[in-house]
């Protein structure tokens, strides 16, 4: 149930700095299709995007799945990561944090097809912290090419005006949403698949399998997930969606998780079995 953060590191070629021209602006307001090969933009947060070729494809924004084929190097020329030497591009959701932030930022400026040189400062890459091959507070250079851009499903909260709220002695509250009376029962020891997003109670989502486009498996009363969902999902069958209202004893008590989740905080979730197999 935690989010896993993926670092990258990356590199450009600065080749292109000494001979563009630079302008200064804020990358939210930047108009990114007037630009033209050689041309760089310096955004408010430091980063210089230096365009070397463009392309005529999708824009990428936050939210959307992305593929990126990069080249990273030190300011000194090292190289220390290269996708198109192993063939594969790196895949990711853009804006969610999965990678630093100077990508972020970077990626969100291109077009399918574009190629860039991104120079990203410390305090947008990997700061004071040593990661290896990357000294503390290096300024990253990375040429990246946007291979693809992959709209994704959002999730929406489900609509439960109306819908009785049942509550279990544990304490666990569920309404269901949408029944399958034809759906195979989930029971222990059953490998259960799901979708499902989590929200605070002031509405915020910490949580959703529905952008990643893969749901979450696991096998019930084994311990796997928290206690509200090995006794939520075995109330479901095949089909049916549910929320389930899960007080913190039941969650991840007084000590939160990932640093999303506030200590005592009680969990809502959406959640829809898919299947269960024994």
């Amino acid at each position: 149930m935690k989010r896993t953060n993926t670092l990258l590191a990356g590199l450009m070629l600065f080749a292109f700095l000494s001979c563009s021209n630079e302008t200064s602006v804020k990358a939210e307001t930047n108009t990114m299709d007037n630009m033209t090969t050689g041309d760089t933009t310096t955004t408010a947060s430091g980063l210089k995007v230096v365009f070397t070729k463009r392309g005529d494809g999708a824009q990428a924004v936050a939210g959307n799945v992305v593929k990126v084929h990069y080249v990273g190097k030190l300011q000194d020329g090292t190289e220390f990561d290269n996708s198109v030497k192993r063939g594969e591009p790196i895949e990711f959701p853009l804006g969610q944090g999965y990678v630093i932030k100077g990508w972020d930022e970077g990626i969100a400026m291109m077009r399918v097809g574009d190629k860039a040189t991104l120079v990203i400062p410390p305090s947008i890459g990997y700061g004071d912290r040593d990661m290896g091959t990357i000294p503390p507070n290096s300024t990253l250079y990375f040429d990246v090419e946007l291979v693809a851009v992959k709209e994704v499903k959002q999730p929406v909260p489900f609509d439960i005006e109306g819908k009785k709220v049942e509550t279990t002695p544990s304490g666990l509250q569920y309404v269901m949403v949408e029944e399958n009376e034809d759906g195979e029962q989930a029971y222990a020891n059953m490998t259960a698949e799901v979708e499902y997003s989590l929200y605070l109670e002031d509405g915020t989502m910490v949580d959703s399998s529905i952008p990643r486009g893969t749901p979450f498996k696991f096998v019930l009363g084994a311990g796997q997930v928290i206690a509200g969902w090995d006794e939520g999902i075995r109330l479901m069958q095949v089909g049916e969606k549910m929320r389930l209202v899960v007080p913190a004893k039941l969650g991840y008590g007084d000590r939160g998780a990932g640093g999303v989740i506030p200590p005592g905080a009680t969990l809502i979730f959406d959640v829809e079995l898919l299947s269960v197999t024994r």
